[in-house]
């Protein structure tokens, strides 16, 4: 469905502006008067990273006035495959300030606003509140329905993407017209069902995919041209290269934007998610060692003191890029399934590691649920061995 613009036109643009942009002004469904929308909007980009990159490099292309970005981490080495906006010269620096100044390259006409904060529900009120349209580049389930909870008490529209592997997802959700995200995924899925990006990989090209998809959204909605996403959600297989749209109807009985809904305000969203299950932060609760008593125990281990088998549930693509010395590969999905539980030694206690500790701690409560009462996991995982360990191991 056609939506009118969702900003009203700048006064003018400059000379500098009308050669800067004559691509846009000879499109007959953008010219002066689209453009001079695109100059007077504000949007807010949550996160700079694999799809607030592309998004931000693009909006910014575009002639949109003022662009925010929420981001409160910095430049690290791994996030070069994908996050375009950085470069090697950036790793160490804050995030929002090496985006900004991509930006100035790109466009020195656009207004940057950086809020070098993490979003969470004693900020985002009062951010969103400030801008005309989001643009959701978040990697993780407790950000993006807190964003959606923000933007539908708002009434303000975003555009959402999701990318994992050689998947992406793309969306518009704007409750005054159409479904929210609840509607889509009224719950999140059990912690620890889902792999992040982190634990999971994404091809780094897919973010220009998808985030080309939010930025073309956002230019329509800010210009009032095209069809949105309202209503459909497009899913792109990179493998397969193809797309297709499934249709997403507002759900009456929504939580937040349903009839009678249930959720008024903003709530406590990681616990809501939760990163871990109940019953895996239970587990791990007095079963947590540190990656430095680990290499103890392998010392005691070779010295014929200590008997243990320690065994690594991360995925094989993982274990071939980097191990703890006498680790065994045996990954999650085969104690999810129970299949790995029949070969595990009775006679010798079970320490469980994975790349920062969460899936170790969910196999933790498989195991220690299946009569290994002794069974510890490593907080931190592999990341941790290699900061605290051996340091000259890479990290991913």
């Amino acid at each position: 469905m056609s939506l009118p613009p969702l900003v009203e036109p700048a006064p003018d643009l400059t000379v500098e502006e009308v050669r800067r942009y004559s691509r846009h002004l000879i499109i007959p469904d953008v010219g002066m008067a689209g453009q001079k929308r695109l100059k007077n909007a504000k949007v807010l980009c949550v996160g700079a990273g694999g799809l607030g990159s592309p998004a931000l490099m693009y909006l910014a292309a575009a002639g949109v006035g003022t662009l925010g970005i929420v981001e409160f981490d910095v430049v690290d080495e791994s996030n070069l495959q994908r996050q375009i906006i950085h470069g090697a010269s950036d790793v160490g620096r804050s995030k929002a300030e090496s985006a900004r100044d991509t930006i100035r390259e790109i466009n020195p006409l656009v207004q940057v606003n950086l809020h070098e904060e993490r979003l969470d529900s004693s900020n985002v009120m009062n951010l969103f509140a400030q801008y005309d349209l989001i643009v959701d580049g978040t990697d993780n389930f407790a950000t993006r329905y807190l964003v959606n909870d923000a933007a539908v008490l708002l009434g303000k529209p975003y555009v959402w993407g999701s990318i994992y592997r050689f998947d992406g997802q793309a969306s518009v959700f704007w409750a005054e017209h159409g479904p929210c995200y609840r509607c889509l995924y009224p719950e999140p899925p059990p912690p620890g069902m889902v792999p992040s990006c982190a634990e999971g990989g994404v091809l780094g090209v897919l973010c220009a995919s998808i985030g080309s998809i939010q930025v073309t959204e956002a230019v329509k909605l800010l210009t009032g041209v095209g069809e949105p996403l309202v209503g459909r959600l497009v899913v792109y297989d990179a493998l397969e290269m193809t797309y297709r749209q499934v249709r997403v109807r507002k759900d009456p009985d929504c939580a937040v934007c349903g009839t009678n809904p249930t959720v008024t305000e903003l709530i406590d969203y990681e616990a809501f998610c939760g990163a871990i299950s109940q019953e895996a932060a239970e587990a791990a609760r007095h079963a947590t060692i540190s990656a430095v008593e680990l290499a103890e125990m392998l010392d005691r281990r070779e010295q014929g003191l200590e008997d243990f088998v320690l065994i690594d549930v991360r995925e094989p693509a993982e274990w071939e890029i980097v191990r703890i010395p006498g680790a065994v590969l045996v990954p999650k999905g085969e104690f999810l399934d129970g299949s790995a539980l029949e070969q595990l030694p009775h006679d010798r206690r079970v320490v469980l590691h994975c790349k920062v500790g969460a899936r170790s701690a969910e196999v933790l409560a498989v195991v220690k649920g299946a009569g290994f009462a002794d069974a510890v996991h490593v907080g931190g995982g592999i990341l941790a061995w290699v900061d605290q360990v051996e340091p000259d191991k890479p990290s991913y």
